[in-house]
């Protein structure tokens, strides 16, 4: 109330600070915050409804997750030019279309984590470019095995979980009850 966050940690990633808060019940209380600088993910559509997804290495996470490419904003970037930064260096793909798709708080309890949302369609191939610390194998599925793959526990991660079904809703995929709704489009037959 009044008093600056106290900087507790500065790190690559994220800063941890302490934050007296007056809330709207009238309580006081100090919190945890932990500040990241944002960031863009991308669900990247081939032709025919097929997704890039990667597996990707996440010891924090347990070991291999299935995910989108994203990746944290630089400065001065926007959430579109992350976005396809990220696909470029994580797939190789370039894509030809990318639409916002929305923004999502991923831990709203204790951190200020925003993550851009985007599908990438029109893709074309390239060579990725994989930073030291990035262990990841591309990972090819149609919309319906990633959907299966949800509900199966097999994608654990959130904003992977959050960006196909914003995908797919965008797509019409999907009807407003989760049920999947006939092919994506160009899928072979259309």
């Amino acid at each position: 109330m009044g008093a600056e966050p106290r900087r507790v940690y500065r790190g690559r990633i994220i800063d941890l600070e302490l934050e007296r808060v007056l809330l709207p019940n009238g309580e006081q209380v100090e919190l945890e915050i932990v500040r990241h600088g944002g960031a863009s993910a991308v669900v990247p559509v081939l032709p025919g409804g097929r997704l890039v997804l990667l597996e990707q290495y996440r010891h924090a996470g347990g070991g291999v997750l299935v995910e989108i490419p994203a990746g944290r904003l630089e400065p001065n970037e926007t959430p579109a030019q992350c976005a396809a930064r990220e696909l470029a260096e994580e797939t190789g793909y370039s894509a030809g279309e990318f639409t916002y798709l929305q923004s999502i708080v991923t831990t709203p309890g204790f951190s200020d984590e925003c993550i851009h949302l985007f599908l990438a369609q029109d893709l074309s191939p390239g060579a990725s470019r994989l930073e030291f610390d990035e262990c990841i194998t591309p990972l090819v599925l149609t919309f319906p095995e990633a959907l299966n793959a949800i509900v199966a526990g097999k994608i654990r991660d959130g904003k992977t979980i959050a960006g196909l079904f914003a995908a797919a809703a965008f797509l019409d995929i999907l009807t407003w009850d989760g049920r999947q709704r006939g092919r994506p489009p160009g899928a072979p037959g259309e």
